[in-house]
């Protein structure tokens, strides 16, 4: 038996809510929208028609029959609905834009630093909340907002050049930000060299302090923030000066702390 006849077996059963898909499943290429529609339809209730285009010549024939540019297309009593994004449309789900602006990646980033300065509290000290859990929470950050920027540092670099006071005036500051952000992160993680993380930390967060209040609540500009690498949908303002503002706060702090205990001793 095909494989379309064995995922279509029961569609005429009465009352079924019936469909086909014609997908891309190739020894080398697997499509994962299809996959995905496919999914989708069966957590609705359809009973699914499967059906494999499996070379390149079969997938080409396909869309010049049914006139269109992509895989998969799925049709619905008879009438095409379209590829997975056109599913979700026709079943009344969002769609979500690419381009759209959105605080996800943010929200996801600090949520896992706080669950894992919380956990590494608790490892350390039997108890996730210490004074030391909040400032791993921001040192973590800083690591994992660097490591973001690291990915492409031209990229990031690009975009920060858009809003920076100081990598506007000195170019290769914008290359220089994201190594100098991940070695303090790492330094105020391990509470080693103060000297140098205090300052550094103190110096990078509040030019970036300045640089988003004076693009964002002065110039009133409306531009993508490079917080989170040079690929992020993120908008300029709340967050980024959040991450400068935790910074220096963390310096302060660490200056403080540091202060306290050369006095103690």
């Amino acid at each position: 038996m095909t494989q379309a006849a064995l995922s279509g077996a029961g569609r005429h059963v009465a009352g079924a809510k019936t469909a086909v898909i014609h997908r891309m499943v190739m020894p080398k290429h697997i499509c994962p929208h299809g996959l995905k529609a496919l999914d989708l339809l069966k957590r609705k209730g359809y009973i699914v028609e499967d059906r494999w285009l499996t070379t390149r010549e079969e997938t080409d024939a396909f869309k010049a029959q049914h006139g269109v540019q992509t895989t998969p297309q799925i049709f619905i009593d008879g009438a095409r609905i379209g590829g997975h994004d056109d599913l979700r449309r026709y079943l009344g789900l969002a769609v979500v834009d690419p381009k759209a602006t959105t605080y996800q990646p943010v929200m996801a980033l600090f949520a896992m630093t706080a669950l894992m300065a919380l956990a590494a509290s608790f490892a350390v000290y039997g108890s996730p909340f210490t004074t030391r859990a909040g400032e791993w929470f921001i040192a973590f950050s800083m690591c994992v907002l660097a490591m973001l920027k690291l990915q492409n540092v031209d990229k990031f670099a690009t975009m920060f050049l858009n809003y920076d006071l100081l990598a506007q005036r000195w170019v290769p500051y914008a290359r220089i930000y994201p190594f100098a952000e991940g070695l303090a992160g790492v330094l105020m993680v391990a509470g080693a060299l103060h000297w140098l993380s205090i300052p550094l930390a103190l110096f990078i967060g509040s030019i970036g302090a300045v640089s988003v209040v004076q693009a964002v609540y002065v110039d009133k500009r409306e531009i993508k923030c490079a917080c989170v690498g040079g690929d992020s949908n993120v908008p300029l303002g709340f967050v980024s000066l959040t991450e400068n503002v935790m910074m220096v706060a963390m310096a302060l702090w660490m200056l403080l702390k540091v202060g306290v205990m050369g006095n103690a001793m």
